[in-house]
């Protein structure tokens, strides 16, 4: 496991690491509860270098990708993205994709580890296109500020004269010290309303909108960048964040990631993720006949839910442990956490017959039998908070 360009950085602000795919990350800074706190309350800057980033270049590369992903590439224009699939010719899915138009290239941007594979299965179907497919991780690092005070934070680094705002929109800035850097509007722990404002009686008044924002950064400049956006972020109350905090608030947000509650395993549409990545209106791509079709059936025989856990837990599900409805087996859990938020908190997928909110299940885990419902997504939100109250 090769270490992150930053790692020396990291270091001197006491981060601990772990590894995602094979792919180092900061697991924390040596305070997970004040790291989650930002991320909720001000903002969070997360290393996020490790992620896979391919660009696509060449004269065919919008009709290409296009024909790959289960979103609508063509209709992009510069400066826009979107959020796809890319899926075997069966449905399964294969990785999950930010795509970013950018002025020369489509930049894809997906989970770590995974680099190899989607270039490979790129290239297969590279006939007699003009596409070359470039690795951006070599030139480029990925930050990431996150919560309610992102964008403050990103305005004063002074380097933007306009912020996109447009889900996946993007802009470039050419800067004589840190070279061009391109700035994504990407909330990647959802656009969602803060819980403090729906504990509130006044709402519209309280309410904090998560937001987020990506730095694709030149690697000689990361460094410098890094410190500064996290001395911005400790002038609005926040700080730098890891990998642990970061999935704390995405399952709180109830966003499934590729790797933990999406797999080859899975079709779209049982993830959860099928409005933000999946178009019935574009041309042929592979995989298409057969989402089409499970589409026009009107139903999937899972899907993701979220799963409000006992507070008695001794250990929590890990992934894999199966759910059981009135004895039968359902489904299983694919990921879990102690939320500070909502106490114990689960995604996982529930078969059709027994996956209604509301429905109680139970989790059969290594320290036994425990009690589980079905909640709305997100955790926390105003229905939520009411069950839970009355309980």
């Amino acid at each position: 496991m090769n270490p992150l360009a930053l790692q020396e950085f990291h270091l001197s602000l006491g981060a601990r690491f772990t590894e995602v795919n094979g792919a180092p990350v900061v697991n924390d800074y040596g305070d997970g509860p004040a790291e989650h706190a930002a991320l909720r309350e001000t903002a969070g800057v997360a290393d996020l270098s490790s992620r896979s980033r391919l660009c696509l270049v060449g004269a065919d590369r919008v009709r290409f990708l296009h024909g790959q992903v289960t979103n609508d590439v063509k209709k992009l224009r510069a400066g826009e993205g979107c959020y796809a699939a890319i899926t075997t010719s069966k449905g399964k899915m294969e990785s999950d994709l930010n795509i970013f138009n950018l002025a020369e290239e489509l930049l894809l941007d997906f989970e770590p580890g995974l680099t190899e594979k989607i270039s490979q299965r790129l290239e297969k179907f590279i006939v007699a296109d003009d596409v070359q497919i470039v690795e951006a991780a070599p030139h480029y690092g990925l930050l990431s500020v996150q919560g309610p005070k992102a964008e403050k934070v990103v305005r004063a680094l002074g380097l933007f004269p306009d912020i996109p705002d447009k889900p996946l929109g993007s802009i470039k800035i050419s800067d004589a010290t840190v070279g061009e850097i391109y700035l994504m509007s990407h909330a990647r722990l959802g656009k969602r309303r803060h819980v403090a404002a729906l504990e509130s009686a006044d709402m519209s008044a309280h309410s904090k909108d998560a937001g987020g924002f990506d730095l694709f950064v030149p690697n000689n400049s990361l460094g410098a960048v890094a410190d500064k956006l996290i001395a911005t972020a400790k002038a609005e109350g926040g700080r730098a964040v890891g990998w642990e905090a970061f999935e704390t608030a995405r399952i709180e947000a109830g966003i499934p990631r590729f790797g933990a509650d999406m797999d080859e395993t899975n079709i779209p549409l049982e993830c959860g993720i099928e409005r933000r990545a999946i178009t019935y209106t574009k041309g042929c791509y592979i995989g298409q006949e057969v989402i089409n079709r499970v589409h026009s059936v009107g139903h999937v025989n899972r899907e993701l839910r979220a799963l409000r856990l006992s507070t008695h837990l001794k250990s929590l599900p890990k992934k894999g442990d199966k759910l059981f409805h009135n004895g039968k087996e359902v489904g299983y859990v694919t990921s879990a956490v102690r939320s500070p938020a909502y106490g114990n908190i689960a995604l996982g997928y529930v078969r059709r017959e027994a996956n209604q909110t509301g429905n109680e299940l139970t989790v059969q885990t290594e320290a036994g039998e425990q009690a589980v419902k079905i909640v709305a997504l997100p955790f926390g939100n105003a229905d939520d908070i009411q069950r839970t109250t009355a309980r």
